[in-house]
């Protein structure tokens, strides 16, 4: 059903979310979904037909010129900024595409059911497991599952989200965490195989090769599918950056479509602006 107060757009229910991403699929196409740091990012994504947004801290950093990884760290309040970006800049710009807010489900400092109240209240139609330690590993990794900030609080709070009729889609990137997040009632899972490559601040030796990437993509949704078949499979990061290197990714894989931030957003304004100052230099004057 439409939106009650303005008769179109956010929010969605669960199963309405659902339902236009299995839609996607009926008409064999290929789920694409966008990360936006910013308003304007929002209204060209949904204007290219993107079938999700997904708002996350890291998204501010992105389009201040600072490589996403950003979000992960100590930079400021992952949660506020997502609402933020959320309440002020992309919500009141979209007309109809469903928005995910990212949350930081092992944030201590808040009670995380009273916290999804507040994005589901906002008119976000689902949440998105952003800032993640599924992505971090080593010694620190086992820091921070001893001291109670490990993934399985993330896990819980899609329990949670899901309990409030919030769609959910999560990031994972190990089987074990894929079967965790079926279990949870994750709706849609996405196979983070690593920072994206590409652009001026994307990484290079720090990324895997693609066969790697299809081969941990494949076995996440394998090991989900294990627990709920009806999952949407998504895959993110690493090498699979470009709409060429996706298109690998789905011929290789079961995956269902993609999911891009850097991808999309950063890279299309990197290029983008790069050229059109480009041409408006190559211009000349009469003497």
């Amino acid at each position: 059903m439409p939106n009650p107060w303005t008769g179109k757009g956010n929010p969605y229910t669960k199963q309405e979310v659902v339902d236009r991403l299995q839609a996607t699929l009926d008409q064999g196409k290929a789920i694409i979904a966008a990360g936006a740091g910013t308003g304007i990012s929002a209204k060209f994504i949904e204007k290219g037909g993107a079938d999700l947004i997904i708002i996350y801290n890291s998204g501010r950093f992105r389009m201040s010129g600072h490589g996403s990884t950003a979000g992960l760290m100590a930079y400021g309040d992952a949660n506020a900024e997502a609402m933020d970006i959320g309440e002020f800049e992309v919500l009141p710009v979209v007309e109809e595409i469903p928005v995910i807010c990212g949350v930081y489900g092992s944030d201590p400092r808040r009670r995380m059911w009273h916290h999804l109240l507040k994005v589901k209240e906002m008119g976000f139609s689902g949440v998105n497991n952003f800032p993640t330690h599924s992505i971090v590993d080593g010694h620190f990794r086992n820091v921070l599952e001893e001291t109670g900030m490990g993934f399985d609080k993330e896990v819980e709070m899609i329990r949670i989200a899901s309990e409030m009729d919030l769609f959910t889609i999560v990031y994972v990137a190990k089987p074990e965490e894929a079967r965790q997040m079926a279990k949870a009632g994750a709706n849609a899972i996405i196979a983070h195989v690593g920072t994206t490559v590409g652009g001026s601040v994307g990484v290079v030796d720090a990324s895997c090769t693609m066969d790697d990437a299809m081969a941990r993509t494949q076995e996440i949704i394998e090991a989900a599918r294990e627990i709920n078949p009806d999952i949407f499979f998504l895959a993110h990061g690493g090498p699979v950056n470009t709409p060429e290197d996706v298109r690998i990714v789905l011929d290789g894989t079961d995956a269902h479509g993609f999911v891009g931030a850097s991808s999309l957003e950063r890279m299309g304004v990197e290029k983008s602006l790069t050229d059109l100052t480009m041409q408006f230099k190559s211009l000349t004057i009469n003497k």
